[in-house]
């Protein structure tokens, strides 16, 4: 009977703890998509608590004790940080065989060195334990990412952002690069025309061009893009609740602009036609550039009105969108290729059911040109657990080539998560020394080694342009 998260946690034969100890383990980390807040990193800051590091903006934790029956003052709410950790800890047995419970007791284990399970006993002992260490020098933020051999980090950053923070952290000689990547969304979002016009008239502050018409709006994102690319900025990001390649043309696109410009909401199929011009425009952008380009996809956002109007978006009330993609991500996909403009794209899905679309759906355009130009991401959100990254793993495996993946991610705004890292590991070793024991794949450790090694840390370093 193995012991709860011993060294062979998720290692459940000797290829597979060989593959990890030996090929995986000690590999830096390249987290090329997070929210982490550059600004945190750039001021090195101490946090006061645990709860500061752990539950704050952490919906992951909010969803759980809201199901266990914890008021929202704990969760988003103005209950004491110590308080609101007693009611994490009261919630943590209950999440058993959800990922949290691993990930919750692999953090304590690796950042704080805490063996004992949390719960409503061990509370107090725990948080006085971590918070304390967190108010030292060796725990501060930029300690914390280099205690887990952390390389490189991609925060998430709009167009108007002035990037001061990341110009900061270069300029100090962190060690640790750390990049902007380009989220233009808002750019695209013109469902409320106030909204939008309230942010293009910050694109027009942050650009220093007015916008009055549809060409001055990709001129300001334009000056932006390379303003972005100036700042180290070699990877974009889109958050799509579907895939969008309507047919257009120009002077449907410029009336549409017109239209919100006047204060005047579009309707959906003038909606469909503008994201789809604006995001063939981005990917342009990109490609000339010769950034990759991410699309997450899939998510059905801010599901519950009455919290929505009280706390706002990403606060836990989202959930798995089950929108068609498959014709429009070929048609968007194709139209870019056919005018030489797809760059390298990753792409990511919420829905499992769509597992094998995505897996199938990058063989399309693969063009030789770059091992793995297209590829399908990491398990996301929702599937970011060890059944979801089983299911991933094996789809790619069957039918594209798993030794070309470009491997994990956090996509987490707390400090604490780069253990995700290794639970993605553990799962991949396991994966691959079970199938060398079943006489699957090869039982030839250094044969399957390098491929573990490379899916961990060697291929993203090879596919980002981040070290040009």
């Amino acid at each position: 009977m193995k012991a709860f998260m011993d060294k062979d946690f998720l290692l459940y034969n000797n290829q597979a703890s060989e593959l990890y100890n030996k090929f995986a383990k000690n590999l830096p980390i390249i987290d090329y998509h997070c929210h982490l807040n550059p600004k945190d990193i750039a001021e090195d800051v101490q946090f006061e608590n645990i709860t500061q590091a752990w539950l704050y903006g952490d919906h992951y934790k909010w969803r759980a004790m809201r199901a266990n029956g914890i008021g929202e003052e704990f969760c988003s709410g103005n209950a004491s940080d110590y308080d609101k950790f007693l009611k994490w800890a009261e919630t943590v047995p209950y999440t058993l065989r959800n990922p949290l419970y691993h990930w919750t007791h692999l953090e304590l284990q690796r950042y704080f060195g805490i063996t004992k399970l949390l719960n409503a006993e061990t509370a107090e002992e725990i948080y006085l334990e971590a918070s304390a260490k967190l108010r030292t020098k060796e725990f501060s933020v930029r300690n914390l990412l280099l205690k887990m051999n952390v390389k490189l980090v991609c925060t998430t950053d709009d167009p108007i952002d002035s990037l001061e923070y990341h110009q900061k952290i270069k300029n100090d000689g962190f060690e640790i690069k750390v990049i902007p990547a380009w989220r233009p969304d808002k750019a695209m979002s013109v469902e409320n025309a106030e909204t939008y016009n309230e942010y293009i008239a910050k694109l027009e502050e942050a650009s220093g061009v007015s916008i009055s018409q549809f060409s001055d709006l990709i001129a300001a994102l334009s000056i932006r893009h390379d303003y972005f690319h100036k700042n180290g900025c070699r990877l974009s990001d889109h958050g799509l609740d579907t895939f969008y390649a309507e047919k257009f043309n120009d002077s449907e696109i410029r009336m549409i602009f017109d239209k919100v410009q006047g204060g005047k909401d579009p309707n959906m199929d003038q909606v469909r036609k503008f994201k789809s011009a604006m995001l063939y425009h981005f990917s342009v952008m990109d490609q000339e550039a010769g950034w990759v380009q991410q699309f997450h996809v899939g998510p059905l956002r801010n599901n519950n009105t009455s919290m929505f109007n009280k706390i706002g978006p990403d606060t836990g009330f989202d959930s798995i969108g089950d929108l068609p993609v498959a014709q429009s991500m070929s048609s968007f996909l194709d139209s870019l290729n056919k005018d030489n403009k797809l760059a390298k794209t990753i792409l990511y899905n919420l829905n499992p059911a769509d597992n094998e679309v995505y897996a199938t759906m990058i063989g399309n355009f693969q063009d030789g040109s770059v091992p793995g130009k297209i590829q399908w991401g990491a398990a996301w959100w929702f599937l970011d657990q060890k059944s979801g990254i089983e299911r991933h793993l094996d789809a790619l495996s069957s039918l594209g080539l798993l030794s070309r993946f470009v491997g994990m991610l956090t996509d987490s705004r707390s400090f604490l998560s780069f253990p995700r890292h290794e639970y993605f590991r553990r799962t991949l070793c396991n994966l691959l020394g079970n199938e060398m024991v079943k006489g699957e794949i090869p039982d030839n450790i250094e044969m399957i080694g390098e491929m573990a090694a490379n899916i961990c840390y060697h291929n993203a370093r090879k596919y980002f342009p981040f070290w040009e």
